[in-house]
């Protein structure tokens, strides 16, 4: 069964990925082509020849459209064919599917399903990408394991506790009382850590002895960005109040876009509020985040090969699971709406 919805927009890669050559990526089990035109603007077409099917993306670009590596046919940034070998008059059906594109917040965005509901007011909000008040960067994973995984995992930080002890994980995630709440199209899970001792990567980006008030603020929206607000201030200075100018603020960006049942393109992005313009601070805390999220991508790969060994096998629900579950809910609501068949019971409650 399809696990994703196609009305909605997914990122489809940086912008800096996106050039004046070919790129071919899989998204939402769809073969793609990207470039971008002379002018600068993405273009993402079917990636195969409406001839004879050949991989448009192994042709190459001539001025703003592509030359079919088989027989020659050319392409225009609407996929209309605009050249055919030997014969003067084009097959009126010649083309391949076109897509909608929006570039924002450094990513290319894509519209895999209806092109007549793809309303670019409905990107998702990741503006701190590129607010000056805000300075970082980010990168692709591409993980062996199904998008809904990763929303799972970043809808719970438990597991910080056990699976990033001794860079942002300690007891105190784990045992730090939340809430969950919902909308029609997102989650939200909250969680404050008073007066505690801060992780050693916290500890290096407040640069000040002594506890800590910590936050972890997820915002799910359906049906695949997470973007989580993590911080801490020293303990007493007023952060769970809204007082956080005595702290350091970060925003962790993460959208994820199927690739097929089993693989995604996992992009994130780690931006803070603070020593704005230092290069070197964005460099090691991107390096760092890499690891980090290196190691959950190894826990998310040994879990999809397990579920794929184990067809038929449900998943149990902890409290910790609520925010999880209800992100899948909500992404059930999307498939459900598109006319996809959706599990009667994913989990266990």
């Amino acid at each position: 069964m399809q696990g994703f919805p196609l009305n909605a927009w997914y990122a489809a890669a940086w912008d800096t990925e996106v050039k004046r050559e070919l790129l071919p990526r899989t998204l939402c089990n769809q073969k793609i082509v990207l470039y971008r035109t002379e002018a600068g603007k993405p273009v993402a077409l079917a990636d195969a020849c409406w001839h004879r099917l050949v991989p448009l993306s192994r042709g190459h670009l001539k001025g703003d459209e592509v030359v079919c590596p088989y027989h020659g046919l050319v392409f225009n940034p609407q996929g209309r064919c605009t050249f055919m070998p030997s014969q003067e008059t084009i097959n009126p059906s010649a083309c391949v599917r076109s897509y909608p594109l929006v570039e924002r917040h450094r990513f290319i965005w894509i519209w895999p399903g209806d092109p007549a509901l793809a309303d670019p007011a409905k990107v998702p909000d990741l503006h701190w990408n590129r607010d000056p008040e805000w300075e970082g960067d980010g990168k692709r994973i591409h993980a062996k394991c199904e998008y809904r995984l990763v929303v799972d995992n970043l809808m719970d930080l438990t597991h910080e506790t056990f699976v990033h002890n001794g860079s942002i994980g300690n007891e105190a995630v784990a045992e730090a009382p939340f809430t969950t709440t919902h909308g029609d199209r997102t989650a939200t899970v909250t969680r404050w850590m008073r007066d505690i001792e801060p992780p050693p990567f916290w500890r290096a980006q407040l640069g000040k002895p002594g506890n800590v008030d910590r936050w972890q603020i997820i915002r799910f929206e359906a049906p695949a960005t997470i973007v989580i607000d993590v911080g801490v201030a020293p303990a007493g200075t007023g952060a769970p109040e809204g007082d956080r100018s005595q702290g350091v603020n970060g925003m962790v960006m993460n959208t994820l876009t199927p690739e097929t049942e089993g693989t995604c393109h996992y992009f994130w992005a780690f931006a803070r509020n603070y020593r704005l313009r230092d290069q070197a601070l964005t460099t090691e805390i991107c390096e760092g985040v890499s690891t980090i999220f290196r190691q959950d991508e190894d826990i998310l790969e040994a879990q999809q090969r397990a579920i794929e060994e184990n067809p038929g096998r449900i998943f149990y629900n902890l409290n910790i699971d609520s925010g999880s579950m209800w992100a899948r809910k909500l992404i059930d609501r999307m498939l459900a709406a598109e006319g996809h068949p959706v599990p009667v019971q994913q989990a266990a409650e």
